[in-house]
């Protein structure tokens, strides 16, 4: 007894569009997707853990380290432009009125220029520090994001 290892062949002609369905096109361009890809690509992930890293640093019991402050009043800055964005992302869910106050005031620190003399300077960096402590503690009380556990 053989046994055939052909199947019959089905018609494989593929129906064509109905006339009334208009053609699909793509949402962007290809300048638009190439800055998707960009954006996409140099996204990370929010770091809770950094922030609050940070956020001893300036706050914390040793004023930072003279070399150390501008980098850390940038990411700070950082930090709190991050944080802002995610208050007011979802119009479902706006910000509250403690939020809004603590994102205009930390908007106000946002352009100033650091100050050459340390000490000013470790003083921008806490005040920065003490609004994006309240932001971060009212985002977490509004589960807009997780806390570290």
């Amino acid at each position: 007894m053989t046994i055939s290892l052909t199947a019959p062949v089905r018609d494989r002609r593929v129906a064509s569009p109905a006339p009334n369905v208009p053609k699909w096109t793509p949402p962007l361009d290809p300048d638009g997707l190439r800055h998707v890809l960009e954006r996409i690509t140099a996204w990370s992930p929010l770091d809770v853990e950094a922030i609050f890293d940070d956020l001893d640093t300036a706050i914390g019991n040793q004023p930072p380290p003279e070399a150390a402050t501008p980098a850390l009043v940038e990411r700070l800055r950082s930090h709190l432009k991050r944080l802002s964005a995610i208050a007011v992302a979802d119009p479902k869910f706006p910000p509250t009125d403690e939020m809004t106050q603590l994102i205009e005031r930390g908007r106000s620190m946002q352009d100033a220029r650091l100050p050459a003399e340390h000490q000013q300077a470790v003083g921008m960096a806490r005040r920065l520090a003490f609004v994006l402590s309240d932001l971060v503690e009212k985002l977490i009380e509004a589960r807009y994001i997780k806390d570290v556990a």
